[in-house]
């Protein structure tokens, strides 16, 4: 999700490849799909530029890199580790993290909420049982400090339940 803001940047504004609304239905595909959301995005306008051939050049431009580099800094973190340097900058990357996370969930609600026309936020649309779904589940993370892959574990079945039900 930390990529969405770059991915956004490339595509729309810099190369026009997709415009907004197509890039909101690509977030939402790319969520539906298993896999990465950097991985489906890039295979998804890979396909749309280049047919097949673009989308294998697409996926591999997209995974290859990135294999390449964590493997590197993997070998280096495993032989470093124990320096109190490495652990500083790790500490440090802590809040970078959380603030491209934090950035590429405001984009994604700002898309949201807006449109070609403007504001479009719509109350009628709102699931108030996923929001308190949602609100629950935040609530139990900070309360009980519970593991999250439980409480969304949880929150899934519960929601299912309860969509099931209606």
């Amino acid at each position: 999700m930390a990529t969405m803001p770059l991915i956004q940047n490339q595509v729309v504004d810099l190369h026009q490849w997709l415009t907004m609304k197509e890039f909101t239905d690509l977030i939402t595909i790319s969520q539906m799909t298993p896999g990465p959301i950097a991985i489906n995005s890039a295979t998804f306008v890979g396909i749309r530029i280049a047919g097949i051939p673009g989308a294998i050049t697409a996926t591999v431009g997209c995974v290859l890199p990135s294999c390449i580099i964590v493997s590197i800094l993997a070998w280096i973190y495993f032989k470093y580790k124990n320096l109190k340097l490495v652990q500083g900058v790790l500490s440090g990357l802590r809040p970078a993290v959380i603030a491209l996370i934090s950035s590429a969930g405001l984009s994604i609600f700002i898309i949201s909420i807006y449109d070609e026309n403007g504001f479009s936020f719509n109350p009628k649309f709102i699931s108030y049982i996923a929001f308190l779904l949602f609100l629950t589940s935040i609530f139990s993370l900070r309360r009980w400090k519970l593991n999250p892959m439980i409480v969304m574990l949880s929150t899934g079945v519960i929601g299912g339940l309860i969509y099931l039900s209606i």
